[in-house]
């Protein structure tokens, strides 16, 4: 096998293996600014650790809520089978959260309800059974929920797709960092620079996704990465066969931070503070294989910024003071420069 196509597949296989990893840091990076960052499933679950699906185990075997979600934090998605919180609610009962349709929010279940089923005659809270009548069964034929299940007990019948999954789907975000990474092999091939570009490119599927759901670049991951961009091509440049210069990847650097950093004092509402720091990581990578190639990929991504939001103006789903997520097209464009440099050199 050709060495450049087996540079290829390798980085291919690296892009798929760490963007599967990179589901749960998205959901858990995926807040409104000021929030802190999320460390429970939809459903009360605690998430562990960064990496990984998104995905509750707990959820998908129906165990109920590990208690009480933080303020702020969506309740919205379906409800593990077996959760408490998703049945009829007792009289009186303080659990948050908006009430069904026809319940009331003191006294007994309103007519219909499932609970009206369950308190029928016979049952200790309904007062005493008239002599002679017969104890209730299970429940009707066919309604499951009127049975009684204990709390946490799996339901029964085949559970939905996708029960449990709380955030990005793991297969998209692992095509989309096999295809980037794969590219930039194609692009780059055997040069020591590769290691980097395949090192930062997870990273910065992730910054996409998170600024596409909430048009938020956590400091967490920008501040970082411009860090060790500079410190990996650092290193990179005391390696023999390398195409670039440090001297100018760190000029570049400042360069493109310098400039955002003008537009977003120029026009706040325009240009975000996350977008400004992220711009120090593309203008390192771009900067790296000189000057044209930093203006082509700043180009490149105020381009791809302005048809995405022009094609929102066609489509109607937006006006012209209709904020849009920057920070995918900054990075897309430093991508675009990248392949651009790298091939030239």
């Amino acid at each position: 096998m050709d060495l450049d196509l087996l540079v290829v597949l390798v980085a291919a296989l690296w892009g798929a293996a760490t963007g599967a990893l990179l589901p749960r840091a998205a959901y858990r990076f995926s807040v409104p600014a000021g929030e802190a960052w999320r460390e429970r499933c939809p459903q009360g679950h605690p998430v562990r650790g960064w990496l990984g699906r998104a995905r509750c185990g707990q959820c998908a075997a129906g165990e109920p809520s590990s208690g009480p979600r933080p303020a702020g934090e969506s309740s919205s998605g379906p409800r593990a089978a077996g959760d408490p919180a998703s049945g009829p609610r007792q009289a009186g009962d303080p659990s948050s959260g908006p009430r069904p349709a026809g319940e009331s929010s003191s006294g007994p279940p309103a007519e219909g309800d499932s609970a009206s089923r369950s308190r029928a005659a016979g049952d200790p809270a309904s007062g005493p059974r008239p002599a002679g009548e017969p104890s209730p069964g299970p429940g009707a034929e066919g309604d499951p929920a009127s049975a009684p299940r204990p709390a946490g007990a799996p339901s029964s019948g085949p559970r939905p797709a996708g029960q449990g999954v709380y955030g990005p789907r793991t297969t998209p975000l692992a095509l989309l960092t096999a295809l980037v990474c794969a590219a930039l092999a194609a692009a780059t091939g055997v040069r020591p620079e590769l290691a980097v570009w395949l090192l930062l490119a997870p990273a910065g599927v992730l910054l996409a996704a998170v600024d596409l759901k909430v048009r938020r670049l956590p400091d967490p991951l920008t501040l970082p990465l411009a860090g060790a961009a500079l410190a990996l091509l650092g290193l990179a440049a005391l390696l023999p066969e390398h195409a670039g210069e440090w001297t100018t990847a760190l000029l570049g650097a400042l360069a493109l931070g310098a400039g955002y950093l003008l537009l977003f004092l120029i026009n706040p509402a325009g240009m975000g503070f996350g977008d400004v720091k992220l711009a120090l990581t593309a203008g390192t990578v771009l900067g790296w294989y000189g000057w044209p190639t930093l203006m082509l990929g700043t180009f490149a991504g105020f381009l791809l910024g302005a048809f995405y939001g022009g094609a929102l103006l066609v489509a109607r789903r937006a006006s012209r003071k209709t904020a849009i997520p920057f920070g995918p097209f900054l990075i897309a464009g430093a991508f675009l420069g990248v392949l651009a440099g790298a091939y030239a050199a």
